[in-house]
């Protein structure tokens, strides 16, 4: 028995609406979410045009070769990037003309793959083999409206099409669940100097995979409560509902506490590393998920958090990088300082859906950017003012120092003048000379936590 996908009328619609105007094709992605007993489809947007590609559709057997998997799969990557814990890409659609219903299976099953792996690059967590690895793709035919849903196994490079069944509903995300926390990350990466010849996104991520450990073992606490991860999220609510409050969609509030020191059991010893400069990452995080409200787990919604916690500091910095190399930004001399300010985050509602989207700001960038770059990722005309501006943009400044015998000790005092509120600061330092970094067991019984939220 294949997989179920529960799909948002909305979507149904959409996919209605396009017309192939002339084209042999139309393709796009699905987002949702995934879950053990089905999958959820609430949201379907097609691949932006490529201006360059200006192909000759006059032999309909090779159509499939024209699919651009490397755009489809660059568009998966942007997407990805304006989905908040809980949704990710689902798969891919297509819509052909009738005499081109058999040519695309093929490349559908290579572009399922070559998205998976391209988003998988960029994360800092992993699936487990609990999760659902299957991933789903929905051939069109224009004329007859005929759908083919089929899923492959991520996990399995061998894997055959399985037949899959398609079902709208109304409403579906209507009553999704909401979890928010507010992360303060401070971060530092020493840049070694065998290290510091390797790209600086390169050092980057490989901090953040060290941070990302704490994150992953780290206690989450829900309106104030640690609860067990098989309880249902929403015990303690339905009872007090009498019909009103589960009628409205539930936020659930959500703080972190991470471990400051390893327990009794690991013993660990000083290491000592030679660095030419180092990277500090350090303000505060919105964060956010989304999980559909069909008897939601604990484990569930932690797991949503984690996720976005762990992408959304990754993507910024991602941005961030991609910005500098697109502006030309040169490179500090040695012994300077850098603060750059990474872009803050943006949540977009859907239209008919309690689930926001998200997209990144930097603050020489107007609302009216924010609105053009949805339109041309998501496919959805959106309203200025329903933007939801969650983290201030007039905190904190851009500043850069020349300090030739700046310590780790001294390392925060060249701050930018503004206090950090709610913006998260990228800080290069070049030549601090060594840096001893020292990992101590724990001697005490206890484990000691730090506070890893406001």
């Amino acid at each position: 028995m294949g997989r179920t996908y529960i799909v948002e009328e909305a979507v149904g619609q959409y996919l209605s609406n396009i017309s192939l105007q002339g084209k042999a094709f139309v393709s796009g992605l699905l987002i949702g979410q995934c879950s053990s007993q089905k999958d959820y489809v609430i949201l379907a947007t097609r691949t932006p045009p490529k201006e360059e590609h200006n192909e000759n559709f006059q032999h309909p057997k090779a159509q499939s070769d024209y699919l651009d998997e490397e755009w489809v799969t660059e568009h998966a990557n942007q997407v990805s990037r304006m989905l908040p814990g809980g949704l990710l890409v689902l798969g891919v659609f297509i819509i052909t003309t009738l005499e081109l219903v058999n040519d695309f299976q093929n490349a559908l099953r290579r572009l399922v793959f070559a998205m998976e792996k391209s988003v998988h690059k960029k994360r800092l967590w992993s699936i487990t083999e609990e999760e659902v690895s299957e991933r789903v793709t929905l051939h069109i035919c224009s004329s007859t409206k005929k759908l083919c849903c089929r899923t492959y196994d991520i996990h399995d490079p061998k894997s055959s099409a399985r037949p899959a069944d398609w079902k709208y509903q109304n409403g579906l995300s209507t009553s999704w669940l909401s979890l928010e926390c507010t992360i303060h990350v401070n971060i530092h990466i020493p840049l070694s100097t065998t290290s510091v010849r390797y790209p600086l996104e390169k050092n980057t991520k490989n901090g953040l995979i060290r941070w990302a450990k704490q994150i992953e073992n780290g206690v989450y606490l829900i309106n104030g409560q640690v609860k067990d991860e098989d309880c249902d999220l929403l015990e303690g609510h339905k009872k007090s509902s009498r019909g009103n409050a589960h009628a409205t969609s539930h936020c659930f509030d959500v703080r972190v506490l991470t471990q400051l020191l390893l327990n009794s059991d690991h013993r660990s010893t000083a290491t000592v590393q030679i660095c030419s400069g180092s990277v500090n990452l350090k303000g505060a995080v919105k964060c956010r998920a989304y999980i559909n409200s069909n008897k939601p787990k604990v484990k569930e919604a932690v797991q949503a958090i984690k996720r976005d916690i762990l992408n959304t500091v990754a993507d910024r910095c991602e941005i961030l990088f991609e910005d500098l190399l697109l502006n030309e930004i040169p490179e500090k001399k040695d012994s300077e300082k850098e603060f750059h300010i990474l872009p803050h985050r943006v949540f977009v509602p859907i239209p008919g859906s309690t689930v926001m989207l998200c997209d990144y700001k930097f603050g020489d960038e107007s609302a009216e950017e924010i609105r053009d770059h949805f339109l041309e990722m998501i496919d959805q005309i959106i309203q200025i003012e329903d933007l939801e501006f969650a983290e201030e943009i007039s905190t904190a400044s851009v500043s850069s120092s020349i300090n030739s015998e700046a310590s780790l000790d001294n390392i925060d005092d060249e701050q930018p003048e503004q206090p950090i509120k709610t913006t998260i600061v990228l800080k290069i330092q070049q030549n601090i000379g060594v840096i001893a970094a020292f990992a101590v067991a724990a001697l005490a019984a206890g484990i000691s936590f730090h506070y890893f939220s406001d």
